[in-house]
């Protein structure tokens, strides 16, 4: 069976454009089959962005790691649109979405498709990610690790995890990676999780 975190090209199309609501304006996205919440935005991410806008950090270089159709990539930077994003996925589908739902939303962020960090040898200031959960803690704490390694000095990484879904375990893995995390929203179940590296 295909699923959204995988390459399943082949899959039947089915694309529909769905309005999305941000701070009072609407954005359109087309989903597709064979991507993760093809319905329209999930809460996770939504409470994951409106954490991080709280926080106030956003800022320089960011990697919308999973981006799935686009989603985070592109409300991050309507409301910071000195952001240079890069937006990445293991799923070409999602990623030719991502790209096409930029540039309708006026927006030109670097779209790839890449597992993991295959094809992103640059460091960032700050990573955003809504993990697979799916696809297991094996690949979910690979993109962790591998994230620590991806962030400039003083970068930080921002995820959304379910606490029903291994938030409490995430926390505790995180913080062996980074050394350093905090809880910086729990909402409808969902704990926004923040870890920044503090090394060069």
């Amino acid at each position: 069976m295909a699923h959204y975190f995988t390459d399943n090209t082949e899959m039947a199309e089915n694309r529909k454009i769905h309005e999305v609501e941000f701070c009072g304006k609407s954005y359109p996205f087309m989903t597709d089959n064979g991507v993760f919440s093809k319905t329209g935005a999930d809460r996770g991410s939504m409470i994951l962005l409106d954490a991080v806008l709280e926080d106030g950090s956003l800022h320089g270089d960011m990697l919308d790691l999973g981006c799935g159709y686009g989603l985070i990539g592109i409300l991050a930077k309507s409301q910071v649109p000195s952001l240079q994003v890069t937006a990445a996925d293991i799923n070409p589908r999602a990623v030719e979405l991502a790209k096409y739902n930029a540039e309708a939303n006026g927006m030109h962020n670097d779209c790839r498709v890449s597992d993991c960090f295959e094809s992103i040898p640059e460091r960032f200031d700050c990573i955003l990610v809504n993990p697979p959960i799916r696809a297991g803690k094996k690949v979910v704490y690979r993109m962790f690790e591998d994230s620590f390694q991806h962030l400039k000095k003083s970068g930080i990484l921002y995820t959304v995890i379910r606490r029903k879904q291994g938030a409490e375990s995430a926390v505790r893995k995180l913080e062996e990676v980074f050394g350093n995390g905090e809880i910086l929203k729990r909402e409808k179940g969902y704990w926004v999780l923040k870890n920044s590296r503090l090394t060069d």
